[in-house]
């Protein structure tokens, strides 16, 4: 289920349950980190490691939603919802903004154990999307701005001739370039680069600058 590196999150402010839950997640080797508050969460929160979270949905500081709503949009883990009495509409809610499950009180261990396992899979996912975005930006500032140029052309649906006129250059030379970026980009078919460059959002027409690329490659980098 869990790979080394990976924790599970706890985020509840009734001791009880908090300590029941803890004790039950070490026992089955989890490595878990508890706060009794969003408050404390997100003074520690970290996007660097692969976790998920388990969030009570009631808290005293913080709804939970809340608390789903601030970690949306970054590399946040993935929420597992505990609750004692949430309504219909909250875990309707909950569903829509991405939690992988919700499960009320008493929480049934063995679908708790399960939903972690789902939850540390999308979250494994996620991040290898991520490394694997990271990875075609720094191939893309490989490229010089002409081969840029040439990419931003034939993955347009431009035949080679058609994009040597537009950028007066021989077919030959455009031919040579699209030989260069399929190497650099590490593409083993023109397919595969066109769906790099889906990934990439490379706009058709024009080349993004090298400003532009080294500032994309550091964005997702750091996340």
């Amino acid at each position: 289920m869990r790979r080394i590196g990976e924790m599970i999150y706890l985020v509840e402010d009734q001791p009880h349950v908090r300590e029941g839950l803890f004790a039950f997640l070490t026992s089955m080797e989890l490595e878990v980190l508890c706060f009794g508050s969003a408050s404390e969460y997100l003074a520690y929160v970290r996007s660097d490691v692969s976790a998920c979270l388990i969030l009570e949905m009631g808290l005293k500081d913080m709804h939970g939603l809340e608390l789903q709503r601030r970690l949306a949009g970054e590399l946040g883990p993935p929420i597992i919802f505990i609750s004692e009495h949430g309504s219909v509409l909250s875990i309707v809610s909950a569903m829509k903004a991405g939690a992988v499950e919700c499960l009320t009180k008493p929480v049934d261990y063995e679908a708790l154990l399960m939903a972690i396992e789902a939850a540390l899979a999308q979250d494994r996912r996620v991040r290898q999307k991520q490394a694997d975005k990271a990875k075609l930006r720094e191939r893309l500032c490989s490229l010089t701005p002409r081969q840029r140029e040439v990419f931003s052309l034939v993955v347009g649906g431009l035949l080679n001739k058609q994009a040597a006129a537009i950028l007066e250059i021989s077919e030959v030379t455009l031919q040579i370039h699209r030989s260069q970026i399929m190497r650099k980009m590490a593409a083993d078919s023109f397919a595969e680069l066109v769906r790099m460059a889906v990934k990439l959002h490379i706009p058709y027409w024009r080349a993004a600058s090298t400003a532009e690329c080294l500032s994309s490659s550091k964005e997702l980098l750091n996340r």
